[in-house]
């Protein structure tokens, strides 16, 4: 199959990868030339413009930061991906988006004879799951193309409903993320050992996947993990602007987002999300590295 994809980043490129092993023809394009690198060594087709990566294909993938640069991306009249797609052809959009920006542009997508797929992921490609809104029909169609690039399939159910599947997914792992940490400074402000608690969570109440990353990124003080802060934090303001859209309580989750949208305003976007840490911490007067003050 003849494929577009858009986004080359930390996860466009291992998904784009998966693609060309399954035996598709990909044109690739990045805003930075540089990180088409990889895919075209595989094979890919480097284009100048969105819309040049999206002339030819049969199917485009989108793999953006966010909303806003999907929107633009897809509806920029000279150079965006609309402007390129053929009548008939289909649009999967792996995204973390808003459902209100799926359904804007699935709108101008059925005035051209395009369908809008949302279809965001979690974890890492091949493993990875995918969320899928689609109708019924056009997730069967491109059932082998989500099958290639992760492990675990859902169809959801129609357009907006991967996304928002996915932005509940977000908001429950990183709302209790900080309840972790919350927990973690009650553990180190009593006197427990932290790495024997840390040991004890995963098979307790308290086991979650995102608990995982203060043994890994806190306790060392390195912060690493799988998306930064900034992904995070969006990730959460978006899921709650969701539940105010819907009407439904999201108070943990704003307390969540205030946490992170004050350690983004401490310099801190461009690391990993743990270093939200750093806030609790201060809050606390206690680090999570080895029961130290400061």
């Amino acid at each position: 199959m003849r494929i577009g994809f858009i986004g080359t980043g930390t996860m466009g490129t291992p998904i784009a990868g998966c693609l060309i092993r399954a035996g598709h023809s990909l044109t690739v394009f990045d805003r930075r030339p540089e990180a088409t690198a990889e895919l075209c060594a595989q094979g890919a087709v480097r284009a100048d413009t969105a819309f040049s990566a999206s002339r030819d294909g049969e199917v485009v993938f989108t793999s953006l930061p966010g909303p806003v640069e999907f929107e633009a991306a897809m509806l920029e009249p000279q150079t965006g991906i609309l402007a390129g797609l053929q009548s008939g052809a289909a649009h999967i959009d792996l995204t973390t988006n808003a459902p209100k920006t799926v359904a804007r542009v699935a709108e101008a997508c059925q005035v051209r004879d395009v369908e809008l797929i949302d279809a965001p992921v979690s974890g890492r490609p091949p493993n990875m799951t995918v969320m899928v809104g689609a109708t019924a029909a056009a997730f069967a169609r491109y059932r082998p193309l989500f099958d290639a690039i992760a492990a675990n399939v859902f169809h959801v159910g129609p357009s907006g409903s991967g996304a928002t599947a996915k932005l509940v997914t977000q908001y429950l792992g990183y709302t209790n993320f900080i309840a972790s940490i919350e927990g973690m400074l009650v553990a180190a402000k009593a006197g427990i050992d932290l790495e024997t608690l840390a040991k004890i969570v995963p098979v307790s109440a308290g086991q979650s996947r995102t608990f995982d990353n203060i043994a890994r990124g806190v306790f060392p003080g390195t912060f690493a993990a799988g998306g930064t802060l900034d992904i995070v934090a969006k990730d959460v303001e978006l899921a709650c602007q969701l539940a105010r859209d819907v009407g439904a309580p999201a108070t943990l989750g704003a307390l969540a987002s205030d946490c992170y949208k004050r350690a983004q305003a401490a310099g801190w976007g461009h690391e990993g999300f743990p270093v939200v840490a750093r806030i609790l911490e201060a809050m606390a007067g206690v680090a999570l590295r080895t029961g130290g003050k400061e």
